[in-house]
Protein backbone atom coordinates (compact mmCIF):
# COMPACT_ATOMS: atom_id res chain seq x y z
CA UNK A 1 0.00 0.00 0.00
CA UNK A 2 3.22 2.03 0.80
CA UNK A 3 4.42 1.21 -2.14
CA UNK A 4 1.37 2.15 -4.59
CA UNK A 5 0.80 5.56 -2.44
CA UNK A 6 4.28 6.38 -3.41
CA UNK A 7 4.20 5.68 -7.53
CA UNK A 8 0.64 7.79 -7.12
CA UNK A 9 3.09 10.76 -5.72
CA UNK A 10 5.82 10.71 -8.36
CA UNK A 11 2.84 10.38 -11.01
CA UNK A 12 1.80 13.49 -10.05
CA UNK A 13 4.64 15.40 -9.47
CA UNK A 14 6.06 14.40 -12.76
CA UNK A 15 2.36 15.26 -14.51
CA UNK A 16 2.91 18.58 -12.37
CA UNK A 17 6.49 19.43 -13.98
CA UNK A 18 5.34 18.50 -17.59
CA UNK A 19 2.43 21.01 -17.38
CA UNK A 20 4.92 23.63 -16.39
CA UNK A 21 7.18 22.90 -18.84
CA UNK A 22 4.53 22.87 -21.29
CA UNK A 23 3.66 26.56 -19.83
CA UNK A 24 6.33 27.50 -20.28
CA UNK A 25 7.18 26.86 -23.93
CA UNK A 26 3.81 28.24 -24.84
CA UNK A 27 4.72 31.33 -23.03
CA UNK A 28 7.85 31.68 -24.96
CA UNK A 29 6.85 30.77 -28.46
CA UNK A 30 3.76 33.61 -27.90
CA UNK A 31 6.84 35.73 -26.67
CA UNK A 32 8.39 34.70 -29.90
CA UNK A 33 5.55 35.89 -32.13
CA UNK A 34 5.00 38.73 -30.49
CA UNK A 35 8.76 39.67 -31.66
CA UNK A 36 8.45 38.14 -34.88
CA UNK A 37 5.05 40.20 -35.41
CA UNK A 38 6.82 43.46 -33.92
CA UNK A 39 10.08 42.73 -36.22
CA UNK A 40 7.56 42.54 -39.36
CA UNK A 41 5.84 45.41 -39.07
CA UNK A 42 8.85 47.42 -38.28
CA UNK A 43 10.79 45.97 -41.72
CA UNK A 44 7.33 46.74 -43.16
CA UNK A 45 7.30 50.67 -41.95
CA UNK A 46 10.61 51.23 -42.82
CA UNK A 47 11.68 49.68 -46.05
CA UNK A 48 8.82 48.47 -47.47
CA UNK A 49 6.40 51.33 -47.03
CA UNK A 50 8.34 54.07 -45.88
CA UNK A 51 6.80 57.28 -45.10
CA UNK A 52 8.84 59.73 -46.85
CA UNK A 53 9.95 62.95 -44.14
CA UNK A 54 10.78 65.50 -46.87
CA UNK A 55 7.73 66.57 -49.01
CA UNK A 56 8.67 66.53 -52.98
CA UNK A 57 6.16 68.88 -53.86
CA UNK A 58 7.93 71.17 -51.47
CA UNK A 59 11.25 70.34 -52.73
CA UNK A 60 14.20 73.38 -52.90
CA UNK A 61 15.42 73.48 -56.23
CA UNK A 62 11.29 74.31 -56.99
CA UNK A 63 11.18 77.13 -54.54
CA UNK A 64 14.57 78.51 -56.05
CA UNK A 65 13.38 78.19 -59.53
CA UNK A 66 9.86 80.09 -58.21
CA UNK A 67 11.83 82.94 -56.65
CA UNK A 68 14.16 83.23 -59.79
CA UNK A 69 10.97 84.11 -61.57
CA UNK A 70 9.20 85.91 -58.91
CA UNK A 71 9.74 89.35 -57.46
CA UNK A 72 13.16 90.83 -57.80
CA UNK A 73 13.15 92.40 -54.33
CA UNK A 74 12.11 89.11 -52.37
CA UNK A 75 14.88 86.83 -54.48
CA UNK A 76 17.46 89.88 -52.99
CA UNK A 77 16.33 89.53 -49.64
CA UNK A 78 17.16 86.03 -49.42
CA UNK A 79 19.94 85.19 -51.73
CA UNK A 80 21.86 89.04 -51.50
CA UNK A 81 22.37 89.14 -55.22
CA UNK A 82 19.62 89.94 -58.19
CA UNK A 83 18.50 86.72 -60.24
CA UNK A 84 20.46 88.02 -63.38
CA UNK A 85 23.35 88.16 -61.13
CA UNK A 86 22.46 84.63 -59.34
CA UNK A 87 22.20 82.78 -63.04
CA UNK A 88 25.38 84.13 -64.22
CA UNK A 89 27.15 83.14 -61.40
CA UNK A 90 25.47 79.67 -61.34
CA UNK A 91 27.16 79.38 -64.90
CA UNK A 92 30.37 80.47 -64.24
CA UNK A 93 30.65 77.94 -61.29
CA UNK A 94 29.10 74.93 -63.25
CA UNK A 95 31.73 75.71 -65.79
CA UNK A 96 35.12 76.76 -64.16
CA UNK A 97 34.85 76.48 -60.39
CA UNK A 98 33.73 72.72 -59.80
CA UNK A 99 30.38 73.03 -58.91
CA UNK A 100 28.07 69.67 -58.78
CA UNK A 101 25.07 68.49 -57.59
CA UNK A 102 23.44 64.77 -58.36
CA UNK A 103 20.63 63.19 -60.15
CA UNK A 104 18.83 64.11 -57.30
CA UNK A 105 20.35 67.60 -55.96
CA UNK A 106 20.69 70.80 -59.32
CA UNK A 107 23.70 72.66 -59.06
CA UNK A 108 20.94 75.53 -58.87
CA UNK A 109 19.58 74.14 -55.81
CA UNK A 110 23.35 73.75 -54.06
CA UNK A 111 24.67 77.20 -54.96
CA UNK A 112 21.00 78.31 -53.30
CA UNK A 113 22.05 76.36 -50.01
CA UNK A 114 25.40 77.95 -50.28
CA UNK A 115 24.30 81.14 -50.43
CA UNK A 116 20.98 80.66 -47.64
CA UNK A 117 23.36 79.55 -45.50
CA UNK A 118 25.79 82.72 -45.66
CA UNK A 119 23.57 85.65 -45.98
CA UNK A 120 20.85 84.55 -43.52
CA UNK A 121 23.41 82.77 -40.95
CA UNK A 122 20.57 79.64 -41.20
CA UNK A 123 21.69 76.30 -39.20
CA UNK A 124 21.50 72.98 -40.92
CA UNK A 125 18.79 72.21 -38.85
CA UNK A 126 16.59 74.94 -40.60
CA UNK A 127 18.12 74.78 -43.99
CA UNK A 128 17.57 70.65 -44.21
CA UNK A 129 13.79 71.84 -43.62
CA UNK A 130 13.76 74.86 -45.87
CA UNK A 131 15.02 73.12 -48.98
CA UNK A 132 13.82 69.67 -47.82
CA UNK A 133 16.88 67.67 -47.77
CA UNK A 134 19.07 65.67 -45.11
CA UNK A 135 21.29 67.35 -42.63
CA UNK A 136 23.96 65.38 -43.91
CA UNK A 137 23.07 66.33 -47.67
CA UNK A 138 22.71 70.34 -46.79
CA UNK A 139 26.14 70.09 -44.46
CA UNK A 140 28.06 68.35 -47.51
CA UNK A 141 26.38 70.79 -50.42
CA UNK A 142 27.10 73.40 -48.36
CA UNK A 143 30.91 72.38 -48.28
CA UNK A 144 30.99 71.59 -52.17
CA UNK A 145 29.23 75.26 -52.39
CA UNK A 146 32.37 76.71 -50.58
CA UNK A 147 34.73 75.12 -52.07
CA UNK A 148 33.61 76.25 -55.55
CA UNK A 149 33.67 79.75 -54.23
CA UNK A 150 37.21 79.58 -52.94
CA UNK A 151 38.48 78.26 -56.40
CA UNK A 152 36.15 81.22 -57.77
CA UNK A 153 37.94 83.69 -55.17
CA UNK A 154 41.66 82.41 -56.25
CA UNK A 155 40.33 84.52 -59.94
CA UNK A 156 38.68 87.45 -58.77
CA UNK A 157 40.32 88.10 -55.18
CA UNK A 158 42.96 90.25 -57.85
CA UNK A 159 43.55 93.44 -58.47
CA UNK A 160 41.50 94.01 -62.19
CA UNK A 161 44.52 95.79 -63.66
CA UNK A 162 47.48 93.49 -62.52
CA UNK A 163 49.95 96.08 -63.55
CA UNK A 164 48.52 99.14 -62.25
CA UNK A 165 49.07 100.67 -64.99
CA UNK A 166 45.65 103.08 -64.93
CA UNK A 167 44.76 105.87 -62.87
CA UNK A 168 42.05 104.89 -61.19
CA UNK A 169 38.38 106.75 -61.95
CA UNK A 170 37.58 107.17 -58.86
CA UNK A 171 40.78 109.31 -58.19
CA UNK A 172 40.75 110.44 -62.26
CA UNK A 173 37.64 112.48 -62.19
CA UNK A 174 37.90 113.94 -58.58
CA UNK A 175 39.78 117.48 -58.37
CA UNK A 176 40.38 116.82 -54.40
CA UNK A 177 42.78 113.46 -55.53
CA UNK A 178 43.97 114.39 -58.88
CA UNK A 179 46.62 114.38 -59.45
CA UNK A 180 48.23 114.50 -56.36
CA UNK A 181 47.21 111.00 -55.28
CA UNK A 182 47.27 109.78 -59.48
CA UNK A 183 49.91 106.86 -57.97
CA UNK A 184 47.51 105.32 -55.35
CA UNK A 185 45.83 102.05 -56.17
CA UNK A 186 44.24 100.92 -53.18
CA UNK A 187 43.73 101.05 -49.35
CA UNK A 188 44.97 98.27 -46.76
CA UNK A 189 43.07 97.80 -43.67
CA UNK A 190 42.06 95.22 -40.98
CA UNK A 191 38.86 94.25 -39.46
CA UNK A 192 37.84 91.44 -37.11
CA UNK A 193 35.12 88.62 -37.45
CA UNK A 194 33.23 86.77 -34.88
CA UNK A 195 34.73 83.22 -34.39
CA UNK A 196 34.05 79.76 -32.77
CA UNK A 197 37.15 78.78 -31.22
CA UNK A 198 37.94 75.42 -28.73
CA UNK A 199 37.32 76.73 -25.07
CA UNK A 200 41.45 75.82 -24.41
CA UNK A 201 42.81 77.44 -27.73
CA UNK A 202 40.68 81.18 -26.97
CA UNK A 203 42.87 83.12 -25.11
CA UNK A 204 45.09 84.76 -28.35
CA UNK A 205 41.25 84.98 -30.20
CA UNK A 206 39.96 87.20 -27.46
CA UNK A 207 41.12 91.05 -27.53
CA UNK A 208 39.44 93.96 -26.68
CA UNK A 209 35.95 93.09 -27.75
CA UNK A 210 36.16 90.61 -24.99
CA UNK A 211 35.15 87.10 -27.08
CA UNK A 212 36.80 85.39 -29.62
CA UNK A 213 37.41 86.62 -33.50
CA UNK A 214 40.05 86.11 -36.68
CA UNK A 215 41.87 89.38 -37.54
CA UNK A 216 41.55 89.89 -41.36
CA UNK A 217 43.29 92.26 -42.96
CA UNK A 218 41.98 92.89 -46.75
CA UNK A 219 43.18 95.49 -49.67
CA UNK A 220 40.44 96.80 -52.01
CA UNK A 221 40.70 99.22 -55.01
CA UNK A 222 38.54 101.82 -55.29
CA UNK A 223 36.03 100.20 -56.56
CA UNK A 224 34.92 98.68 -53.41
CA UNK A 225 36.37 95.30 -54.60
CA UNK A 226 38.58 93.28 -52.47
CA UNK A 227 42.36 92.82 -54.39
CA UNK A 228 43.73 90.94 -51.56
CA UNK A 229 42.87 88.75 -48.42
CA UNK A 230 44.75 87.18 -45.24
CA UNK A 231 42.54 85.61 -42.94
CA UNK A 232 42.48 83.44 -39.79
CA UNK A 233 44.75 85.63 -37.59
CA UNK A 234 44.50 85.87 -33.69
CA UNK A 235 42.72 89.01 -32.57
CA UNK A 236 45.63 90.00 -29.98
CA UNK A 237 48.04 89.99 -33.78
CA UNK A 238 49.27 93.49 -34.41
CA UNK A 239 48.35 95.29 -37.95
CA UNK A 240 52.53 95.61 -38.31
CA UNK A 241 52.86 91.83 -38.07
CA UNK A 242 50.24 90.98 -39.78
CA UNK A 243 51.77 92.99 -42.24
CA UNK A 244 55.28 91.99 -42.55
CA UNK A 245 54.41 88.32 -42.22
CA UNK A 246 52.19 88.69 -45.46
CA UNK A 247 54.63 90.71 -47.54
CA UNK A 248 57.59 88.27 -46.47
CA UNK A 249 55.64 85.12 -47.07
CA UNK A 250 55.53 84.22 -51.20
CA UNK A 251 52.80 82.22 -50.37
CA UNK A 252 50.12 84.74 -49.62
CA UNK A 253 51.33 85.97 -53.59
CA UNK A 254 50.42 89.83 -52.00
CA UNK A 255 50.38 92.28 -54.88
CA UNK A 256 53.14 94.45 -54.47
CA UNK A 257 52.90 97.98 -55.98
CA UNK A 258 55.40 98.34 -58.86
CA UNK A 259 58.42 101.31 -58.49
CA UNK A 260 56.23 105.11 -57.98
CA UNK A 261 52.74 103.37 -56.88
CA UNK A 262 51.57 102.92 -53.27
CA UNK A 263 48.88 101.78 -51.09
CA UNK A 264 47.04 104.53 -48.18
CA UNK A 265 47.60 102.38 -44.86
CA UNK A 266 46.58 104.01 -41.62
CA UNK A 267 48.71 104.82 -38.30
CA UNK A 268 49.00 101.20 -37.31
CA UNK A 269 51.43 100.51 -40.15
CA UNK A 270 54.89 101.05 -41.01
CA UNK A 271 55.95 103.66 -43.17
CA UNK A 272 57.65 102.51 -46.01
CA UNK A 273 58.16 102.08 -49.67
CA UNK A 274 55.17 101.62 -51.26
CA UNK A 275 52.88 102.28 -48.85
CA UNK A 276 51.62 105.85 -47.55
CA UNK A 277 50.59 106.48 -44.21
CA UNK A 278 49.04 109.82 -42.45
CA UNK A 279 51.57 112.77 -40.28
CA UNK A 280 51.79 111.68 -36.66
CA UNK A 281 50.50 113.92 -34.19
CA UNK A 282 47.84 115.31 -36.35
CA UNK A 283 44.27 115.42 -36.63
CA UNK A 284 43.11 112.53 -39.18
CA UNK A 285 39.84 110.63 -39.21
CA UNK A 286 37.00 113.04 -40.55
CA UNK A 287 34.69 112.92 -37.83
CA UNK A 288 37.55 115.09 -36.27
CA UNK A 289 37.45 117.84 -38.64
CA UNK A 290 33.20 117.66 -38.34
CA UNK A 291 33.49 118.74 -34.46
CA UNK A 292 35.64 121.29 -32.56
CA UNK A 293 37.84 123.61 -34.82
CA UNK A 294 36.67 122.81 -37.92
CA UNK A 295 39.21 124.76 -39.73
CA UNK A 296 41.77 122.87 -41.79
CA UNK A 297 45.05 124.13 -40.84
CA UNK A 298 48.14 123.46 -42.17
CA UNK A 299 49.70 121.24 -45.08
CA UNK A 300 49.45 118.02 -42.46
CA UNK A 301 46.26 118.48 -41.89
CA UNK A 302 45.44 119.15 -45.64
CA UNK A 303 47.37 115.82 -45.97
CA UNK A 304 45.28 113.73 -43.37
CA UNK A 305 42.27 114.83 -44.01
CA UNK A 306 42.39 114.24 -47.85
CA UNK A 307 43.97 111.05 -47.51
CA UNK A 308 41.42 109.47 -44.24
CA UNK A 309 38.90 110.43 -47.31
CA UNK A 310 40.23 108.47 -49.69
CA UNK A 311 41.04 105.55 -47.72
CA UNK A 312 37.31 105.50 -46.12
CA UNK A 313 36.85 103.20 -49.14
CA UNK A 314 37.70 100.37 -47.59
CA UNK A 315 35.06 101.20 -44.27
CA UNK A 316 32.53 101.48 -47.12
CA UNK A 317 33.33 97.80 -48.25
CA UNK A 318 33.93 95.95 -44.98
CA UNK A 319 29.98 97.61 -44.58
CA UNK A 320 28.79 96.13 -47.60
CA UNK A 321 30.34 93.04 -46.90
CA UNK A 322 29.36 92.51 -43.28
CA UNK A 323 25.93 93.89 -44.27
CA UNK A 324 25.61 91.18 -47.15
CA UNK A 325 26.66 88.03 -45.77
CA UNK A 326 25.27 87.56 -41.74
CA UNK A 327 27.45 84.34 -41.32
CA UNK A 328 30.00 86.80 -40.65
CA UNK A 329 28.61 88.83 -37.61
CA UNK A 330 27.44 85.70 -35.61
CA UNK A 331 29.98 82.71 -36.77
CA UNK A 332 28.50 79.11 -36.94
CA UNK A 333 30.37 76.20 -34.70
CA UNK A 334 32.84 75.47 -37.73
CA UNK A 335 36.38 73.94 -37.86
CA UNK A 336 38.16 77.06 -37.84
CA UNK A 337 39.66 76.39 -41.18
CA UNK A 338 36.25 76.30 -42.13
CA UNK A 339 35.42 79.81 -40.54
CA UNK A 340 38.74 80.75 -42.86
CA UNK A 341 37.06 79.40 -45.99
CA UNK A 342 33.80 81.53 -45.20
CA UNK A 343 35.67 84.88 -45.16
CA UNK A 344 37.25 84.48 -48.18
CA UNK A 345 34.44 82.65 -50.13
CA UNK A 346 32.32 85.33 -49.04
CA UNK A 347 34.41 88.50 -50.98
CA UNK A 348 34.86 86.20 -53.75
CA UNK A 349 30.71 87.08 -53.56
CA UNK A 350 31.60 90.37 -52.95
CA UNK A 351 33.47 91.06 -56.15
CA UNK A 352 31.34 88.92 -58.22
CA UNK A 353 28.46 90.96 -57.31
CA UNK A 354 30.31 94.36 -57.69
CA UNK A 355 31.84 94.01 -60.71
CA UNK A 356 29.09 92.24 -62.81
CA UNK A 357 27.91 93.98 -65.73
CA UNK A 358 24.61 94.79 -64.39
CA UNK A 359 25.70 97.14 -61.53
CA UNK A 360 22.84 96.67 -59.58
CA UNK A 361 22.90 96.24 -55.88
CA UNK A 362 20.88 98.07 -53.04
CA UNK A 363 23.91 97.96 -50.77
CA UNK A 364 26.70 99.19 -53.06
CA UNK A 365 23.94 101.66 -54.56
CA UNK A 366 24.16 103.58 -51.19
CA UNK A 367 27.93 103.75 -51.06
CA UNK A 368 28.25 105.05 -54.52
CA UNK A 369 25.21 107.65 -53.33
CA UNK A 370 27.05 109.10 -51.10
CA UNK A 371 30.66 108.62 -50.49
CA UNK A 372 30.50 109.54 -46.51
CA UNK A 373 28.29 106.14 -46.11
CA UNK A 374 29.30 103.32 -44.01
CA UNK A 375 26.99 100.93 -43.21
CA UNK A 376 26.97 100.24 -39.57
CA UNK A 377 28.46 96.54 -39.93
CA UNK A 378 31.86 97.93 -40.85
CA UNK A 379 32.11 99.08 -36.87
CA UNK A 380 31.73 95.92 -35.55
CA UNK A 381 34.89 94.23 -34.45
CA UNK A 382 36.46 97.21 -35.60
CA UNK A 383 40.61 96.97 -36.18
CA UNK A 384 41.60 100.43 -34.47
CA UNK A 385 45.37 101.82 -34.91
CA UNK A 386 47.06 100.07 -32.10
CA UNK A 387 50.00 102.63 -32.14
CA UNK A 388 47.09 105.01 -30.84
CA UNK A 389 47.43 106.28 -26.96
CA UNK A 390 43.74 105.15 -25.53
CA UNK A 391 41.37 108.63 -25.74
CA UNK A 392 43.77 110.29 -28.71
CA UNK A 393 42.17 110.41 -31.82
CA UNK A 394 45.72 111.42 -33.82
CA UNK A 395 48.31 109.53 -35.19
CA UNK A 396 50.82 110.44 -32.19
CA UNK A 397 53.25 107.81 -33.32
CA UNK A 398 55.31 107.54 -36.89
CA UNK A 399 55.64 103.61 -37.17
CA UNK A 400 58.42 103.11 -39.61
CA UNK A 401 60.41 100.57 -41.42
CA UNK A 402 63.71 100.96 -42.43
CA UNK A 403 63.39 100.20 -46.29
CA UNK A 404 62.31 103.02 -48.33
CA UNK A 405 60.85 105.00 -45.23
CA UNK A 406 62.62 108.36 -46.47
CA UNK A 407 61.65 108.40 -50.18
CA UNK A 408 57.77 107.54 -48.58
CA UNK A 409 58.17 110.31 -46.31
CA UNK A 410 59.33 112.54 -49.50
CA UNK A 411 56.53 111.72 -51.56
CA UNK A 412 54.07 112.71 -48.71
CA UNK A 413 55.96 115.80 -47.63
CA UNK A 414 55.55 116.95 -51.54
CA UNK A 415 51.72 116.00 -52.12
CA UNK A 416 51.04 117.84 -48.81
CA UNK A 417 52.89 120.54 -49.74
CA UNK A 418 50.86 120.36 -53.05
CA UNK A 419 47.42 120.05 -51.71
CA UNK A 420 48.14 123.01 -49.24
CA UNK A 421 49.19 125.61 -51.75
CA UNK A 422 46.28 124.73 -53.99
CA UNK A 423 43.95 125.58 -51.33
CA UNK A 424 42.02 122.42 -52.30
CA UNK A 425 40.50 120.96 -49.01
CA UNK A 426 36.91 121.92 -49.06
CA UNK A 427 35.06 121.52 -45.53
CA UNK A 428 32.54 119.33 -46.55
CA UNK A 429 35.15 115.92 -46.99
Amino acid sequence: MSEDNESLSSDEHNDGKLRKIKKMAVSQFSNIMLASSFLQNDYFSRYLNKRPCMKADKSGDRWVRDLLCGHPVRFHNIFRMSQVIFTDLLCKLESLYGLCGSHRTTTREVLGITLFILSHNESVRATAERFQHSTETISRYFSLGLRALINLAMDIIVPEDKEFLDIPVHIRNDTRYMPYFKDCIGAIDGTHVDARIPVEDQIPYIGRHHSPTQNVMAVCDFNMCFTFVAAGWEDSAHDARIFKHVLRSPQYSFPVPPSGKFYLVDAGYPLQRGFLKPYPETRYHIPDFRRGIRTTTGHREVFNRRHSSLRSVIERAFGVWKKKWRILRDMPNYYFKKQRLIVVATMALHNYIRRHQSRSDPEFDECDADENFVHSEAREFRVEEEVEPLGNTNCSVELVDGEGAKDMAEVREAIAMQLYSCNRYPDEN
